[in-house]
């Protein structure tokens, strides 16, 4: 089915898939894990910068089924991930007011799907996440998005900063939802070229990410709970840019 995301096992098989192109959501290794091939594994991980998780073998044996996994598992992306450069040039030549949005390691499948979803809804025109500790594009995930990781462009960079240094390079503006400042969404200009910035569900965004954006906005709170559910907090800004577009 088109929702399935593959998993394989095995480290000659691992090895053999990174060294064809596939592309890797995600790598587990059995904890303590050594030998000649492991060495050649990790050095492919850290080559290609994919993501890993360093787990018991109880966890393995899970996501196998009990198979002969050797210690080592990994996710192959249902998607294909675009490249920025070449999607901030695209999108610029089609529209004046292109819209971005910018994942700070989200963690959860569920949220990052739920995201995603909301995403192709408002029209935006792609996403970005970081390799390193951001979720996944799992089963979950594609679920969650109600297909819609097939319909919008995502891109995977190294670091965060370094795609926020290219927006700014072409005229997009950098809005950071954080509830680290009194300026409320509502006061910030999102019909211009804007790429909105949403932080990890424990910390929020980076400290050193929000002193290179070049705005930060929340959202009113007016009950007891300090904050909301990163899913829902980035509909809200969403929908407030499409608001102030369709106005």
């Amino acid at each position: 089915m088109e929702n399935e995301v593959s998993k394989i096992f095995g480290l000659r098989a691992v090895i053999e898939a990174i060294n064809s192109g596939k592309t890797i959501s995600k790598v587990y290794l059995q904890k303590d894990l050594s030998g000649h091939l492991f060495s050649e594994l990790n050095t492919l991980i850290k080559r290609h910068n994919i993501a890993v998780s360093h787990v018991p073998i109880e966890k393995l044996n899970r996501l196998s089924k009990n198979s002969n996994h050797q210690g080592v598992a990994a996710q192959i992306s249902p998607i294909e991930f675009a490249d920025l450069d070449t999607l901030i040039t695209t999108t610029l030549e089609k529209t004046e007011t292109p819209l971005f949005l910018l994942l700070d390691q989200i963690s959860d499948v569920r949220n990052f799907g739920a995201i995603i979803r909301t995403a192709e809804c408002a029209g935006v025109h792609g996403i970005i996440i970081q390799k390193q500790g951001n979720a996944p594009i799992s089963a979950d995930t594609v679920k969650t998005s109600a297909g819609a990781a097939f319909k919008i462009p995502i891109c995977k960079v190294d670091h965060i900063k370094d795609a926020i240094f290219q927006f700014q390079a072409a005229n997009i503006q950098l809005v950071a939802a954080t509830e680290k400042t009194e300026n409320l969404i509502y006061n910030v200009d999102l019909t211009v070229p804007t790429a909105i910035v949403m932080g990890s569900e424990e910390r929020g965004i980076n400290p050193s990410i929000l002193k290179i954006v070049d705005s930060k906005a929340k959202l009113p709170l007016l009950g007891e709970i300090e904050s909301l559910n990163v899913s829902v907090a980035c509909g809200a800004f969403l929908y407030e840019t499409l608001r102030q577009r369709l106005a």
